[in-house]
């Protein structure tokens, strides 16, 4: 009996791999970027099974692209440093002691952490930050935030450089000012811009809900841009949903051709929604 379950669990996974066969076809060549946050980078395993899932989209033809945040580890340290935070109608000043603090998280520990997990798992990947290589330049967003910065020019060469070297970037969210300021970007705001700027095939936004909810509760599982407009304007779209559907209509303004908002405490979460006919998460799309 354990043979022939063994057996049918075989007979399945290579059912799965020849109904991918059309999704793995269709994305040769697709650029797609991935915002990495919330529970993902929760734990070493669940770190290792995203990395195994990006180095297996770069396996298929995809040019996969990650960017991340880092919010709790920036938090944990600021404690540890006992650096005081002030807050402006809830988001956190980035004072010059912080922003030390924050670079030296998100592209020291974090980012290191991103990249020898993927490298872990066969793959070949590069930390960086929108610092480099001028990849971001940014404006100060609200001087009574500090140094917190909107992305204002993109020039996503170097990424360009990197996929034709089968290197796959990691890249934390800081940009430059224009007189060398470093500004910290929020990380789903970083990875619209970059998606933008790359005319990605897709935008995956890991969250820790399950998609954009409608006013019975239940994932929508389709959307079209102005639907994400009249939801946000009625409030049925709220909270911590509002940013993550503005920088989907962000992207998709600025080229990227669908957004998906997924859940990444799902196993397989990128995988489910790339290469299976039920997909995951939201997906968003431009009104035409």
């Amino acid at each position: 009996m354990k043979k022939q379950n063994m057996n049918r669990d075989w007979i399945a996974t290579a059912r799965t791999l020849s109904q991918a066969l059309p999704y793995l076809q269709r994305y040769t060549g697709a650029i797609v970027v991935v915002k990495l946050g919330g529970h993902a980078m929760s734990s070493d395993d669940a770190m290792d099974e995203f990395a195994r899932d990006v180095v297996l989209m770069q396996m298929v033809g995809i040019h996969p692209v990650v960017v991340h945040g880092g919010g709790p580890m920036i938090n944990a340290m600021l404690d540890r440093l006992e650096i005081k935070s002030d807050f402006v109608n809830g988001k956190r000043v980035t004072d010059a002691a912080t922003v030390e603090v924050v670079e030296m998280v998100l592209s020291g520990r974090v980012n290191k952490r991103i990249v020898q997990a993927i490298n872990a798992q066969g793959g070949k990947a590069v930390g960086l930050s929108g610092k480099d290589a001028n990849l971001i330049t940014c404006d100060q967003t609200n001087p009574d935030l500090g140094f917190v910065g909107t992305p204002t020019e993109m020039d996503p060469e170097i990424l360009h450089d990197m996929f034709a070297k089968n290197t796959i970037p990691v890249i934390a969210p800081l940009g430059a000012g224009r007189n060398g300021e470093t500004f910290n970007i929020n990380g789903d705001t970083a990875a619209g811009a970059i998606a933008s700027a790359l005319n990605a095939d897709r935008l995956l936004l890991l969250t820790d809900v399950p998609g954009v909810k409608g006013e019975n509760g239940d994932v929508m599982t389709e959307l079209k841009a102005q639907q994400i407009r009249d939801m946000i304007a009625s409030g049925v779209i709220a909270g911590g949903m509002i940013p993550k559907t503005e920088t989907a209509l962000s992207a998709i303004e600025g080229g990227v051709r669908a957004v998906v908002i997924l859940d990444g405490r799902a196993p397989n979460a990128c995988l489910l929604e790339l290469f299976t006919e039920h997909g995951a998460g939201s997906m968003i799309r431009d009104d035409s």
